[in-house]
């Protein structure tokens, strides 16, 4: 994805692109040439959803464009992904939008745009690659959508990098170039000075030759509202000696998606100035097997000071997220944001396109979902049922990191993190895949960054 995709002043030469939706292509017929009209026909353009045509003109060259809407009920319902396939679809011209949008719809569009060109290629050779240019439409918010795009396609960056190359230790490379280009501050307590005050994230962490960390960002005005974010950085997830079958581990380089996903909120707080103050806190391990390892049946004692049995190693993201949270909390953060790929059961509940979000606060949670609504960045409000807190009971500690049952999984890990966030009356955790399972435009097989744009629409409203 390259900025320089969207023109900002009038393309010299720009062709037409109409966007129309399968109700209005007749509507659009009947005030075309009938020249144009044979054409759309003859070739059984309906408006279906990403149908790209191309109209020449007189002399055989292209003219203009038609992409399709599908069925939505007008242009200004169109969401990122209509434009996503756009940029690679078209002749490789220069594109203006000939359809008005309004200033929301123009917006999604530029950042469909940018968002459609991304590609992961750092392992694979060099090749051309031809892109459209668009001008940008009309009322469109460029800054908003560059920035958008951009950070968006530096989460992706980090959860495709295969383990080898993105353990704890590039994991904090990546904050730390972060934190230098925009000015922000950065400590990384590392290896065995986090046994004493983050023991749990020690713990997770030791069993690996690649030494476990606390990654700890701060930026923004001190006296703005403090919004602090929380990302689980597992960034290899063999389950621990209760390790997971091989099918299991293939996709673990993910696992530290939800701090991916929190670097790129930041990211994108930060490129737009964003009236906060500011703190990340990503907990990055790798949690392997080795002579160190901890094991079921240990007894860990947390930052917060409740005790934990190990009743799976492989529940390991609970525990890195614990510590993490206890010491957000004790900051007395106004909004405190926790972000993780932490259940296979959110995914069976609700798919891989659906994050599992989770608050102390249920009108706070309505109140994401309208604005996760607003930015076709989806996410669901499940409960912290009660009823289920007394299966994180332990005989011999404070409470265990797993149920003695398999129902209710993203609840009761939901649930376990509660324990630890005692002094924030807004806090709430998203529970996400960060992978895209299926090819489709703009949201290739691979790495996908959820929530950012929902999140970061919630924290301006509520912020500023």
């Amino acid at each position: 994805m390259t900025a320089d995709l969207i023109a900002t002043a009038p393309a010299s030469g720009s062709l037409p692109l109409w966007l129309l939706t399968e109700t209005g292509v007749e509507r659009w017929l009947a005030t075309q040439a009938p020249a144009t009209v044979q054409w759309v026909r003859a070739h059984q353009f309906s408006g279906e959803r990403h149908r790209v045509l191309v109209l020449p003109g007189a002399d055989g060259r292209t003219d203009a464009a038609l992409a399709g809407l599908g069925n939505l009920s007008s242009p200004d319902e169109l969401c990122l992904w209509h434009a996503a396939p756009l940029a690679e679809r078209l002749p490789a011209r220069a594109w203006r939008v000939a359809t008005p949008l309004a200033e929301p719809a123009a917006t999604q569009f530029a950042l469909g745009w940018l968002t459609g060109a991304y590609r992961f290629t750092r392992y694979r050779s060099p090749s051309p690659a031809a892109h459209s240019m668009l001008e940008a439409p009309a009322g469109a918010d460029l800054a908003y959508a560059r920035a958008a795009a951009g950070a968006m396609a530096r989460g992706r960056d980090l959860v495709n990098m295969p383990a080898n190359d993105m353990g704890p230790a590039e994991l904090a490379q990546a904050a730390r170039d972060l934190a230098q280009h925009y000015g922000a501050k950065l400590t990384v307590t590392e290896g065995e000075a986090l046994a004493t005050g983050f023991p749990m994230i020690h713990a997770v962490g030791r069993g690996s030759a690649r030494a476990p960390r606390l990654i700890d960002l701060a930026w923004g005005d001190p006296g703005a509202p403090r919004v602090t974010l929380v990302g689980k950085g597992v960034c290899f997830d063999s389950g621990g000696l209760d390790i997971k079958a091989p099918a299991g581990m293939l996709l673990m380089k993910k696992d530290m998606g939800g701090a991916a996903c929190v670097l790129a909120l930041a990211d994108l707080l930060m490129t737009m100035r964003a009236p906060v103050c500011l703190r990340v806190l990503i907990p990055a391990v790798e949690n392997f097997l080795g002579g160190a390892a901890y094991r079921p049946g240990d007894v860990l004692r947390s930052r917060k000071g409740l005790t934990v049995e190990i009743g799976n190693t492989d529940a390991e993201g609970r525990l890195v997220l614990a510590d993490a949270l206890a010491e957000a909390d004790a900051g007395g953060p106004d909004l405190l944001i926790d972000l993780a790929t932490l259940t296979g059961a959110a995914r069976t509940a609700l798919g891989p396109e659906l994050p599992a979000a989770y608050s102390n606060d249920t009108e706070l949670l309505e109140e994401l979902r309208r604005h996760a609504d607003g930015e076709h960045d989806p996410l669901w409000p499940m409960p912290l049922w009660n009823g289920y807190d007394e299966d994180l009971a332990s005989k011999i500690a404070d409470l265990n990191n797993v149920s003695t049952h398999a129902f209710a999984g993203s609840i009761i890990a939901a649930l376990f993190l509660r324990r630890f966030v005692t002094a924030s009356p807004r806090w709430i955790h998203i529970d996400l895949y960060a992978w895209n399972a299926k090819e489709r435009p703009g949201r290739p097989v691979g790495a996908e960054v959820q929530c950012i744009r929902a999140l970061y629409r919630f924290i301006r409203a509520r912020c500023g």
